[in-house]
């Protein structure tokens, strides 16, 4: 009896499976907050270096104060410098990260002097933060402000450096202990951490704990993904799969609508922490995976649990026998992983049609990952409201995997994947074009990217376990996650060159996504096709094939030709 059997026999996707597939999706939901969580808790509003002595003037343009507090929600540094003055009359002229000092002053205007001394703040100077649109962040409590704003800089790398090292230690622990505890664990340790960022004291700690917070995050995600293919049946299988990602999506306008109601960066982490506390309530109550009891042998918790599938769906239990699907199944499994255990990466290269396979493979991977989120981080400095634009970069999500879904049945992997990506890098490379007053323009043409991207990001997880044998294909998924982890800790980088040009982290994804989806249209093509078991049966794929009657016809013939000669 083969493994796709079980769901033939219980269902693909009937009453049980929907209940254990949302239960353990919901919690995917925090993974997409905590990815995210970061766009707000480094926000930096305006802010000036104080001189010192008490200040009694403030002056910035048209509009005067006798604080900083007073006049610094109208502070732009490129329209020029705060002027101050201080008891005993001297007068300062306040940047970012400078201040100066004019010399011999006769008058207390806005008008810049050539005649001044300046100064740099530098890590001991006091600031003073516009506290109008953003009450409290890390920024402004620890004062990650100039040569201190590269440490506010690697928040988001850090904890996608934990994402990449959760992946690689909870993909192989679930493999050994099983995929409920892992998942259990991991979920209670979302909260913990989560909770504890809030109340880090410091940024050493904070950073440690959103690197722990990281790896449980990824980790969750890595075998949530494993556990749903495990409950459902291949008719349904790609849905489910895809629609994960759309929980993750959901997480992040959870994100901006948070970030939008709540100013303080640790309530703002708190209440993301306990948004799935729910999930904690039952998820004990989830059962192993069938296919993992059965691979470590434990027939009789197999049995319970395929009658209690079985009693859920309103079948009749009993029916449907572990010892007949171990009998069937054990001995094959035996000798697929005794093969694979003699291979290594560098199979994926065997020749030179799997190379360039593996090569283009990978960079979809890469470029997913590295557009999923630089896209979704990068939204805040479209312009426009940041808040809305974020809400938005996860709502488009959403449409993008049933699209996607749907184009892969009907169309086909290539023919979804490739113009998926065509797509996202004409629209990304079409922000040159935009002028800068039209804001509206450069958001829309950022959303139509986010949404292709995510199409090729959710479907080639799918499209990779079809182009690979048997024999190499957790190799060659393994291999393409590992590229698309490279991705997610490049990604915040490179929303950093928004700082040489707004719309420069798009104009690269752009760039890159478009050279890729034309890579794209020289894989073959799988939908249709049956799985691969062997090296020359992937390779094979996409070749033009001999029809049965015209093969034994040359064959024919060139048996006669031999004859003849």
């Amino acid at each position: 009896m083969s493994v796709e059997r079980v769901f033939d026999e219980l269902g693909h996707f009937k009453r049980f499976q929907i209940c254990l597939y949302f239960a353990a999706v919901f919690q995917a939901i925090a993974c997409g907050i905590h990815y995210l969580a970061s766009v707000f808790l480094v926000q930096k509003p305006s802010f000036v270096c104080v001189p010192p002595g008490n200040i009694t003037n403030v002056l910035y343009g048209n509009i005067t104060g006798t604080s900083l507090e007073e006049v610094l929600p109208f502070f732009k540094p490129t329209n020029g410098p705060l002027v101050v003055q201080t008891e005993g009359g001297r007068q300062w002229e306040l940047s970012a990260c400078q201040f100066a000092e004019r010399m011999n002053p006769t008058d207390f205007t806005h008008e810049l002097r050539v005649n001044s001394t300046t100064e740099k703040c530098h890590w001991n100077s006091l600031y003073v933060f516009d506290h109008s649109e953003v009450y409290q962040s890390i920024v402004t409590d620890w004062d990650l402000v100039c040569d201190r704003e590269w440490l506010a800089k690697l928040c988001q790398p850090t904890f996608m450096l934990g994402v990449l090292v959760g992946a690689l230690v909870f993909g192989d622990i679930a493999d050994r202990v099983g995929r409920r505890k892992i998942l259990m664990l991991t979920s209670l340790c979302q909260f913990v951490f989560g909770v504890s960022v809030a109340l880090a004291g410091n940024y050493y700690l904070f950073m440690v704990l959103r690197f722990l917070l990281a790896m449980v995050s990824s980790g969750y995600l890595v075998v949530v993904f494993v556990y749903v293919t495990e409950f459902t049946g291949n008719k349904v299988r790609t849905w489910t799969s895809m629609h994960v990602h759309a929980a993750f999506a959901v997480g992040i306008m959870i994100v901006a609508i948070t970030g939008y109601l709540v100013r303080t960066w640790w309530i703002y982490q708190i209440i993301l922490s306990t948004c799935t506390l729910p999930f904690l309530l039952f998820c004990w109550k989830f059962p192993e995976t069938p296919f993992y009891l059965m691979a470590k042998g434990r027939l009789r918790e197999t049995q319970v649990l395929l009658d209690s599938i079985a009693r859920f769906n309103g079948l009749e239990p009993g029916h449907l026998r572990a010892e007949d699907l171990l009998e069937k199944g054990g001995p094959l499994l035996e000798k697929e992983v005794e093969l694979e255990g003699k291979l290594s990466i560098l199979n994926l290269f065997a020749t030179w049609r799997m190379a360039w396979r593996t090569m283009t493979v990978w960079a979809v991977w890469f470029i997913g990952s590295l557009g999923y989120y630089v896209f979704s981080l990068g939204s805040v400095n479209l312009g426009g409201n940041q808040y809305i634009n974020l809400f938005l970069a996860g709502a488009v999500e959403v449409p993008s995997y049933l699209i996607g879904c749907y184009a892969m049945d009907r169309l086909g992997r290539k023919k979804t994947c490739a113009p998926a990506l065509l797509l996202a890098g004409t629209a990304c490379m079409l922000i040159i074009l935009v002028p800068n007053d039209i804001e509206v323009l450069a958001i829309i043409l950022n959303m139509t990217g986010k949404f292709a991207i995510a199409i090729a990001f959710g479907l080639i997880y799918l499209y990779t376990c079809e182009l690979y044998p048997t024999v190499i294909r957790s190799l060659a998924v393994g291999s393409g996650s590992m590229m698309c982890r490279v991705g997610s800790v490049v990604a915040p980088f490179c929303v950093y060159l928004a700082d040489i040009w707004q719309y420069m982290p798009q104009l690269t994804v752009g760039i890159l996504a478009f050279i890729i989806g034309v890579l794209t249209l020289w894989l073959p093509e799988t939908l249709g096709e049956p799985l691969t078991s062997t090296m020359e049966e992937a390779e094979a794929l996409g070749r033009k094939k001999i029809p049965e009657a015209k093969k034994d016809l040359e064959e024919g013939v060139e048996m006669n030709l031999k004859q003849s000669g």
